[in-house]
């Protein structure tokens, strides 16, 4: 069958790792036991052999619509046809303690009008579609035994088990039910009772009560609470629970640019997101979030790593792991044939020195708005502030992670001053110890190299790169943080230069924004890609913040951030990018672009009501 939208996709999860369930009903993703273990569905990186498992009518065309349970992660995708309507709810029941089973993935399957019949598909594919399993009928259904890996399928219907998949149909009339478990059973043994339809109705209401509880706590309350409400939802499913982390994306190789080779595994977590998360979560209330992602940013900064260039790596796995390799899957054809596949992450060992700057951001608003920081941690934090004021002139790959070789980026030097900044800061709060006559000499030259070498008189903007006369998006968040006034005649100009087209030297795309040109700025990588989300919120921020002054811009930052809603999927989830069809490109759902949605609401809303 053909490739699906990457936007036509919902997500499912129980935080420890989450699926996509296509509008056609089927699962085409899905690791376990976590976000970044091998996949066993995987056919939206391989059609042919990638695995899936699919539920949908036995007819031909239906048409499809997907929404989610009010205020929950619980998906239902309608079938619609004139023989009748199907309605199939998906979910992951999160796991509590003395739970017999900690992954099971529940698809609750009725007919609600006429009588139609359903197909039943489950084919997975362990360890990236490399390792070969059994899969033979049990006493609930079938098993699918993997290398360390089992699965136990229980379902209601006979099943034909060939080829290590299983298939059936069966014929339901208005108001009959069939549930299909799927769940991790530990090699050698048996499933603990064959799930029933009684039992399957009783994880549905605790999901959908674990999450009503959970959105309760959030604060936000204004114009776009719908949007902020799933934006949180999304941020949650790719929460790591067992330590806090969140990762970047779901997926892994989704294609910046369909055929092309920018293809990258998103499945760790980033020390940059980490002051948009603190600050996204603390802002609507989700301070226990906040807590636990700052928890596992404690154990990075309490144990540095000695193979990196720097006291941090820019990234690390779920579980804290640094040795992040990349290598590539060539069995899988890729999405829509955008090869290669990667797995792991090969930016891991570079240099990016923004990083500094986003972590000691997160650790001064965590210190102001949830708890204070102990003075072991400052002690830490201490010598790595240390290290930025030793450090800060030496060339990086930057926030992009570019593969052509290192540079003075201005962003790199920007974040480096808030390190400091927010040191001296802290510092001055808490009356801590510190070397403040050298931090605050390194930040005073950051700024004025920065306002030197940083500006260009001819584009008449800030530049991505000393000696460059190329934008980057990136710039857009020096008034977000603090670096300069929102108002300031250079970011005005700068904002003019961004929102330009980008036939007409800008970086603009109507309401959308590219993070830069790689024809005015190479990156070392060949090929094309769309337009960032994430950047496209910042700029929204940014008139946001200008507009306090000059009604106009806070007026183009509302209709801004209109249109930016109306390039989320149909389920308000959005990828990395937005291709030149408004197509979702990249890896999906991207925790980054839903914080900059959170971030630009909530900001947005304030200054539209003169706060």
């Amino acid at each position: 069958m053909p490739y699906q939208p990457i936007e036509s996709y919902g997500v499912i999860g129980n935080l420890r790792t989450a699926a996509l369930v296509g509008q056609d009903g089927s699962i085409d993703w899905m690791c376990l036991p976590r976000f970044d273990s091998p996949s066993v569905f995987g056919a939206v990186l391989d059609d042919a052999k990638g695995g899936r498992f699919r539920i949908a009518p036995g007819v031909e065309g239906a048409r499809h619509k997907q929404f989610y349970w009010p205020d929950t992660n619980v998906l239902v995708t309608r079938f619609l046809h004139p023989d009748g309507i199907m309605e199939l709810i998906d979910f992951m029941p999160v796991p509590r303690p003395g739970d017999a089973c900690e992954h099971q993935l529940v698809r609750r399957v009725r007919v609600v009008t006429g009588e139609l019949s359903v197909k039943v598909e489950c084919r997975p594919a362990f360890d990236y579609a490399r390792a070969e399993h059994a899969a033979y009928p049990d006493e609930c259904g079938v098993r699918f035994d993997g290398p360390g890996l089992c699965l136990a399928l229980s379902s209601p219907i006979d099943l034909r088990v060939a080829g290590g998949g299983a298939t059936g149909e069966v014929s339901l009339r208005a108001g009959e039910e069939r549930t299909f478990v799927l769940q991790v059973v530990a090699p050698g043994h048996k499933q603990e009772g064959c799930p029933t339809a009684a039992g399957a109705a009783e994880l549905f209401q605790r999901t959908v009560d674990y999450w009503h509880a959970w959105l309760a706590k959030c604060t936000y309350k204004g114009r776009w609470r719908d949007q902020v409400y799933r934006s949180a939802l999304a941020l949650k499913l790719l929460t790591y629970e067992p330590t806090g982390a969140i990762v970047a994306a779901l997926t892994t190789s989704l294609p910046e640019g369909i055929g092309g080779v920018r293809n990258w595994d998103y499945r760790f977590t980033w020390i940059r997101d980490a002051a948009f998360t603190v600050y996204a979560f603390l802002r609507i209330g989700f301070t226990e979030e906040a807590v636990r992602f700052m928890d596992w940013l404690r154990h990075r900064w309490r144990n540095p790593d000695a193979h990196c260039d720097g006291p941090l790596q820019l990234m690390y796995g779920i579980g804290g792991e640094s040795e992040l390799d990349e290598f590539e899957l060539p069995h899988l054809d890729g999405y829509k044939g955008s090869k290669p596949v990667r797995i792991g992450n090969g930016a891991h060992g570079q240099l990016q020195l923004d990083i500094y700057g986003e972590l000691m951001d997160a650790v001064y608003l965590f210190n102001k708005y949830a708890s204070p920081i102990t003075y072991d941690d400052w002690v830490r934090l201490r010598g790595m502030i240390d290290w930025v004021a030793g450090n800060w002139q030496r060339q990086d790959e930057g926030i992009w992670e570019v593969r052509g070789g290192r540079r003075d980026f201005v962003y790199s030097r920007v974040l480096c001053w808030v390190a400091l900044d927010r040191g001296l800061r802290l510092a001055d709060k808490r009356s801590l110890p510190a070397d403040r006559a050298r931090w605050l000499a390194a930040r005073d030259a950051i700024l004025d190299e920065v306002m030197t070498r940083g500006w260009s008189g001819d584009r008449k903007a800030f530049v991505q790169s000393y000696g460059s006369d190329a934008l980057d998006a990136s710039l857009l968040l020096l008034p977000l943080v603090f670096f300069t006034a929102p108002n300031d005649p250079r970011m005005l100009s700068t904002l003019d230069a961004v929102r330009r087209p980008l036939e007409a030297g800008g970086l603009a795309a109507d309401g959308l924004v590219y993070r830069y040109n790689p024809e005015h700025a190479p990156d070392g990588l060949p090929g094309t890609e769309g337009t960032f989300n994430m950047c496209s919120f910042w700029l929204i921020e940014a008139l946001t913040r200008a507009g306090r002054t000059d009604p106009k811009l806070l007026a183009e930052a509302r209709l801004r951030f209109e249109q930016m809603l109306g390039y989320a999927s149909q389920l308000g989830l959005y990828a990395e990018q937005t291709g030149p069809s408004g197509e979702a490109l990249g890896n999906f759902p991207q925790a980054f672009t839903h914080l900059g949605l959170i971030s630009a609401a909530f900001n947005l809303d304030r200054a539209l009501s003169g706060k």
